[in-house]
């Protein structure tokens, strides 16, 4: 598997410049995000992907939506890859606001409210992790899969930490 991290949030511009939570529920890319998610499709140029699964936050879409275009594969949503719940920008939106927003993808599998209520712990996000590696685990196109997600989520799958717009082969685990 391909694991990407999505380019640089709204959110995380301004945790960057403050070093505090602005309180922004699932904001968008910045430029400067959209510009990487941009470049990552020049930066994958030389990768075989037939597959891209990503989170249902905009971030995610946003980053996964130019790639998906340029290799003429759809984008899967899944819960599982989604960011753990620990800050604003953990609340997602409404899935039919984001079913309005990205028409072409299939939404059908998950709530209204899809997000979590509480914030999750360390170990909940690695048996997340887990769960979504046995699943991917004996998936024939693994090595050809983009996976677009975010800093908690491929830190318990890898135990790495990814800057916005980073990408990696996964190594076994």
């Amino acid at each position: 598997m391909i694991l990407m991290r999505h380019g640089q949030s709204e959110w995380n511009r301004l945790m960057t410049e403050t070093g505090r939570d602005p309180g922004l529920a699932d904001p968008p890319l910045t430029a400067a995000g959209l510009a990487q998610a941009h470049a990552a499709v020049a930066k994958l140029a030389d990768r075989r992907i037939t597959r891209i699964i990503a989170s249902p936050y905009r971030r995610a879409l946003q980053t996964a939506t130019p790639i998906a275009q340029a290799r003429g594969v759809g984008i899967e949503v899944s819960l599982l890859v989604r960011e753990r719940k620990a800050y604003s920008c953990d609340v997602g939106s409404p899935k039919s606001e984001i079913e309005r927003e990205w028409p072409d993808l299939d939404f059908s599998h998950i709530p209204e409210i899809w997000w979590p209520a509480e914030n999750e712990t360390t170990p909940e996000v690695r048996a997340r992790a887990e769960q979504f590696y046995a699943r991917m685990r004996d998936a024939e196109d693994r090595e050809y899969t983009l996976i677009v997600s975010h800093w908690g989520f491929l830190l318990g799958l890898t135990g790495e930490s990814f800057e916005n717009g980073e990408w990696r082969k996964l190594k076994e685990l």
